[in-house]
């Protein structure tokens, strides 16, 4: 299991939303480029980003500053938020970007999914963003009546690289991470599942460390990271010294 740092973008700085309100934003960096680079010095082997503005707009926002990162890290970026055609995809891959995240487009329209995923094979990641176990979309702000552990074996057999499960709740909250949802929808399909929202502590990685077996590939770490709540050294360290 790799922990994955992640830099959420508004307005082409670092920040972090607290259960996904835009009203409740907390700036944690101008710069978000020092900060990838950072997460770089640190260890990690994948960077999270998120275009909060691309995700209401529904086309991306803060395409420069991806751009950027991209070119002055080494380590391998998967981006979300705002990606809604085929147009978009390629450009953010063609930019260098690893993987490209699909949620609202993938729940409006799962043969763009299907599209991308033949497309560029191993490089589309679906994200699965839920509050109360049901899916939500357009940025957090729409609420749907689509069960997530459905919604994720509706994919099943597109090539997806993975599933980024979110539970929008905990997210930025740092209440812990929903141990239970996400291992049973990684329990539910044979698609690798990275977990993500309301990581607190290195309990954290420890319980998604016990339950890996489930199909569980990796965590994204926001807050905890900037409030110094957990260390990233030490969370890729714990990760590492257990075999799967």
């Amino acid at each position: 299991m790799i922990i994955i740092p992640a830099i959420d973008l508004k307005d082409g700085r670092c920040v972090r939303l607290s259960q996904g309100d835009f009203q409740r934003v907390t700036v944690y960096s101008d710069n978000p480029v020092e900060i990838a680079k950072l997460w770089q010095e640190s260890g990690a082997e994948r960077i999270h980003l998120v275009d909060l503005d691309g995700s209401l707009a529904g086309a991306p926002r803060n395409r420069e500053v991806v751009s950027a990162i991209v070119r002055q890290v080494q380590v391998p970026v998967e981006v979300g938020g705002g990606i809604r055609d085929m147009k978009t995809v390629g450009a953010y891959l063609a930019m260098g970007v690893q993987w490209v995240i699909l949620g609202t487009a993938a729940m409006r329209d799962p043969s763009f999914v299907k599209d991308a995923c033949s497309t560029h094979p191993g490089q589309i990641i679906l994200g699965v963003d839920a509050a109360d176990g049901m899916v939500a979309i357009q940025g957090w702000t729409e609420k749907t009546a689509a069960s997530a552990v459905e919604t994720a074996m509706s994919y099943e057999g597109y090539g997806l690289a993975a599933i980024v499960y979110t539970d929008i709740t905990r997210d930025g909250m740092e209440t812990g991470v929903n141990v239970g949802k996400t291992q049973e929808l990684a329990e539910a399909v044979s698609i690798p599942v990275i977990a993500s929202g309301g990581v607190r502590g290195i309990d954290d990685v420890d319980q998604l460390l016990a339950v890996e077996k489930s199909g569980i590939c990796g965590v994204i770490v926001g807050k905890a990271l900037y409030t110094g709540a957990i260390s990233l050294k030490d969370a890729i360290k714990r990760a590492k010294s257990v075999q799967p």
